[in-house]
């Protein structure tokens, strides 16, 4: 437990050689995993605490974060080993899946946004975070040496997860604003 926590913290601190250990540890795909579901449960106790949302979208959101991150972690890696790679990339679906992971590590602040006036600000400081996190996420992964590039993958990541989001709520209905990351 305290190796997991350690990792959480180091994640949050943008600690590029996590990203590292984390991407050659096959075990620590469990871990990834209770990082995206804290990471989600954080950010539905924030919103309740904001008025934005009720305890039974909590569950709703674990399940979109989990299916969000699944499909963007995919749509990175492909993206970054076959459309994008540079000529040292070497990845495999699970060290994105791993270092994605625990780049949701900074949205655990979101369980703060019951706090007056600091829940909007709170929510767009934790996106920001982890958008970093996730930048240094995929090029640790992809061994990039341009973050650009890295930052480009992001986007175009970001781009065709929103949109097969957004198609899936468009053929089987469900929340207005889909979540989007």
């Amino acid at each position: 437990m305290n190796d997991f926590l350690n990792r959480m913290l180091r994640a949050a601190k943008l600690d590029v050689h996590l990203y590292e250990e984390v991407e050659a540890d096959k075990g620590a795909l469990p871990q990834a995993i209770a990082v995206v579901v804290l990471a989600s449960i954080a950010t539905g106790l924030g919103s309740i605490g904001m008025g934005a949302a009720n305890p039974g979208d909590i569950l709703v959101g674990i399940i979109a974060a989990l299916g969000g991150w699944f499909i963007w972690a995919y749509i990175t890696y492909v993206i970054g080993t076959k459309i994008l790679p540079e000529p040292q990339t070497k990845a495999d679906y699970g060290e994105l899946l791993r270092t994605i992971g625990f780049a949701s590590s900074p949205g655990l602040i979101r369980i703060l946004g019951f706090i007056p006036g600091l829940g909007v600000m709170l929510f767009l400081i934790a996106s920001v975070w982890m958008l970093v996190a996730m930048v240094i996420a995929v090029r640790q992964a992809l061994d990039y040496t341009s973050t650009w590039r890295a930052v480009g993958v992001c986007v175009i990541g970001w781009i065709f997860q929103a949109v097969i989001i957004m198609a899936f709520f468009a053929i089987f209905g469900g929340a207005e604003s889909p979540p989007l990351g």
